[in-house]
């Protein structure tokens, strides 16, 4: 397993660099000077050009693209153009709000979509089989935004139960009121995922019941939910694991606008705010780590294959 992990862990870094220069050339090919965002109106044309040497704008794409990432391995991501701070402070600050959203939004799809799956599967083209995949077909047709408004008209306004901006209640620090702003939007960014899930947990179960091992362990007496639960289930979970390691992108790009809807303030609010001032330095940032973040998501995927099916470490020895 080891030699796996450094295998895939030096697969990475292509990719990583790849995802760099495209990132860099989009940047750098948008319209207007980011020179611009740095001038004051009293400098003169001589301070200008020498701030643009100082910030590596006046030699050519590569040297330019060398400079910054050169910046980059060393820790040194820029300063932010509108909060005149570094910026990977700034991105790691709001860092641990966004897992903690995208790791709830990822805990609710499970939990929910994996019973949910099961049952629908086993009880293939009956009543409540058709009811969960009725469900399923709207969660995946749903637009998060338009389901986050809705929640927010209905838990917030008219129940008045839930809050429906921010991280937590100012002056209260508790757990439980946490808990209390995370519930909507981590439902929000989840609703499309628990639907794809239980889709595809639902097709591998009906596969899996028709395969001779389950046949063996009817005929043995074996019950149901023995069956469900420990033979069906880990050979169901394989391609949930690809999935969630696919899906980590749009969970990040989806906390754009859960983020922005309700408040939270996660990366995706500061990406969104650097998008619509152009801070170009923070743009970039983000734009790495969350590549970071994607390729990461498929490594531990790749990893937890390892370990729900011991076969694929078989891999390792060619």
């Amino acid at each position: 397993m080891k030699k796996y992990i450094f295998k895939r862990v030096i697969q990475i870094i292509p990719v990583i660099l790849l995802v760099s220069i495209l990132s860099f050339l989009i940047i750098h090919s948008a319209p207007g000077d980011p020179i611009n965002m740095y001038i004051k109106p009293d400098m003169t044309q001589y301070e200008i050009e020498e701030l643009r040497e100082e910030m590596g704008l006046n030699g050519s794409v590569i040297s330019q693209y060398a400079l910054w990432l050169g910046n980059i391995v060393k820790g040194d991501w820029g300063y932010s153009l509108i909060n005149n701070r570094p910026v990977l402070d700034l991105i790691l600050a709001k860092l641990p709000s966004t897992i903690l959203l995208m790791a709830s939004s990822l805990m609710i799809s499970f939990l929910i979509s994996i019973p949910l799956g099961l049952i629908s599967g086993f009880h293939e083209n009956k009543s409540i089989d058709r009811v969960i995949s009725f469900c399923s077909y709207i969660g995946v047709s749903i637009p998060t935004f338009w389901f986050a408004i809705l929640l927010i008209v209905i838990f917030t306004l008219q129940l008045g139960w839930l809050p429906s901006v921010g991280m937590r209640t100012t002056g209260v620090s508790t757990f439980t009121d946490l808990i209390k702003h995370l519930i909507m939007p981590s439902v929000a960014l989840s609703v499309g995922n628990t639907a794809v899930f239980t889709r595809y947990i639902r097709a591998n179960t009906i596969k899996q019941l028709h395969e001779e091992y389950v046949i063996t362990a009817q005929s043995k007496g074996a019950s149901n939910s023995y069956i469900l639960k420990k033979h069906v289930l880990k050979n169901c979970l394989l391609p949930i694991i690809t999935l969630m390691g696919m899906n980590l992108a749009s969970l990040v790009t989806g906390s754009f606008i859960i983020e922005s809807i309700f408040g939270w303030p996660g990366m995706g609010t500061l990406g969104m705010s650097a998008i619509n001032s152009r801070d170009y330095p923070m743009i970039m940032g983000f734009t790495m780590l969350s590549c970071i973040i994607l390729i990461l998501g498929n490594l531990i995927a790749d990893i937890l294959y390892g370990f729900v099916d011991p076969r694929i470490k078989i891999g390792e020895k060619r």
